[in-house]
């Protein structure tokens, strides 16, 4: 079973619509998919009938946005297999409210820096639940102002020690407040690209509040990463998950559907774990 549990779609910051992206991985052999667009689940229950036409099983998630404030970072929660989705409806609309507060600042300081306008930005933005910097980015190189989504002028523009950049940072939830919403909509708790933003020491807070996973393989991995947060997982008895983080051509780098995925005993795991521990409940409780 060749599992791919992190994938964007137009949605949100992904530059695939559901359709080609499950079709992308029926023709790539990747039996498996999480559909994981940022606070938003509306591509799930599509996803799910679209996948079950290509026989490939979409498995219902979500990519929560948190604050880490002690540490001043943005944080990212997947979740998996929730029972009551609609109990994260009302964080992911405040989520989402947040995040456009920011993005239209960022849209009204690019159009000031460059001869683009936000109507248009939001043009680019069409069919996404939000705008991110990647269709600001879109927009930049539709009017000849770059040649890529990813280079000198998005640092210029998105990377904070840079003097005039325009980036704005919303202020979402604590990471152990999201991690919560998730196990009340009956969903599992996974910390997505843990090293990505060196969330090492918020790892193991997490781990201490109920945390049921790791996202282990991520592209954002090397292999001494993988080593790393495998024995982490091992000595939390924790899940491990796995997943390319595809965002289509709005990716970093050349990163295609399946390039990290979640081993299969892992997958398996991931898919009983409620049962397991419904069962480890009722043995304590007996």
């Amino acid at each position: 079973m060749t599992a791919d549990l992190h994938c964007h779609t137009r949605l949100s910051d992904g530059s695939m619509g559901i359709d080609n992206l499950i079709a992308l991985a029926k023709k790539q052999g990747i039996q498996a998919i999480a559909i994981t667009d940022h606070d938003c689940l509306a591509g799930n229950v599509r996803g799910k009938l679209i996948g079950e036409r290509y026989d490939v099983n979409v498995i219902p998630g979500v990519e929560l946005s948190a604050t880490d404030s002690k540490r001043g970072s943005k944080v990212h929660l997947l979740c998996y297999l929730p029972d009551s989705p609609d109990r994260l409806e009302g964080l992911c609309r405040r989520n989402l409210l947040e995040s456009k507060k920011a993005s239209q600042y960022m849209m009204i300081k690019a159009s000031a820096k460059y001869p683009v306008t936000p109507e248009f930005i939001l043009k680019c933005a069409s069919g996404s639940t939000g705008v991110y910097k990647q269709h600001i980015m879109h927009a930049l190189l539709e009017s000849g102002l770059t040649d890529r989504i990813y280079g000198e002028l998005y640092d210029d523009l998105f990377n904070p020690d840079k003097p005039g950049n325009i980036l704005h940072k919303g202020r979402y939830p604590e990471p152990s407040e999201v991690m919560d919403a998730i196990h009340e909509a009956g969903g599992i708790a996974v910390l997505a690209h843990p090293l990505l933003n060196n969330d090492y020491e918020l790892l193991d807070e997490l781990i201490g509040q109920g945390l049921d996973g790791i996202e282990v393989w991520h592209p954002s991995c090397g292999e001494d990463d993988v080593v790393y947060l495998q024995q982490k997982a091992k000595k939390h008895d924790l899940l491990m998950t796995g997943g390319s983080d595809f965002h289509g051509m709005y990716g970093v780098g050349k990163t295609p559907l399946g390039a990290c995925t979640t081993p299969e005993a892992q997958f398996e795991a991931l898919m009983s774990y409620k049962s397991k521990k419904r069962r480890q409940r009722q043995k304590q409780s007996g």
